[in-house]
């Protein structure tokens, strides 16, 4: 269920389905690169005003889905305007920022971003720009990566499927908002 915050920033309504804390795996593989698993956790918050501020963090898995070392940080901002048209700021640990712009589907919680500026670091790899689709299905947040370079052209490279976290306070007023249930449990059901 997609809740909306009553603080929420009126604009950002479309883009409700986003917040919150998520985590979950995905596999990254591009040449030049190692392939592997990775672990995700991804946050959506909001002050009030006209943006999303988002945070990722990965980290590569080993064959028992243990923490190995980080993979990538980004961070940024997201906003969207009347007329579904997404717009989003990244900077990423790796030495680049990056403008992306896109649009929201559609009667369906999907967002298609395509780079539109790319600038990176003498340190950087080598990153010509990249395509982002995001979906809400079935209660989780999925998305894919594509990413060129100028010795590979644009192609997937990461996608993760995410859930959504529970903090235990949030448990707690579900539990409140439920009021009184049957004490054997199973009248519940019935």
């Amino acid at each position: 269920m997609i809740e909306i915050p009553s603080d929420l920033h009126p604009d950002l309504v479309p883009l409700a389905f986003l917040l919150g804390n998520w985590a979950g795996a995905g596999v990254s593989d591009f040449p030049g690169a190692e392939k592997c698993n990775f672990g995700q956790e991804v946050s959506f918050s909001h002050d009030g005003r006209d943006f999303l501020e988002y945070v990722s963090h990965s980290w590569v898995l080993d064959a028992e889905g243990n923490k190995v070392k980080p993979l990538e940080t980004e961070s940024g901002y997201w906003r969207i305007d009347e007329h579904r048209k997404v717009e989003v700021v990244m900077v990423r640990d790796q030495g680049v920022i990056e403008i992306w712009y896109g649009e929201l589907a559609h009667q369906k919680p999907q967002i298609d971003l395509v780079t539109d500026a790319v600038a990176r670091t003498a340190a950087s790899g080598p990153y010509n720009g990249g395509k982002r689709l995001y979906g809400y299905v079935n209660s989780d947040l999925m998305w894919v990566g594509e990413k060129a370079t100028p010795e590979v052209e644009l192609r997937p490279y990461m996608s993760a499927h995410l859930k959504k976290v529970v903090t235990p306070e949030e448990v707690e007023a579900m539990a409140k908002s439920l009021g009184d249930l049957p004490d054997d449990g199973i009248a519940f059901f019935k």
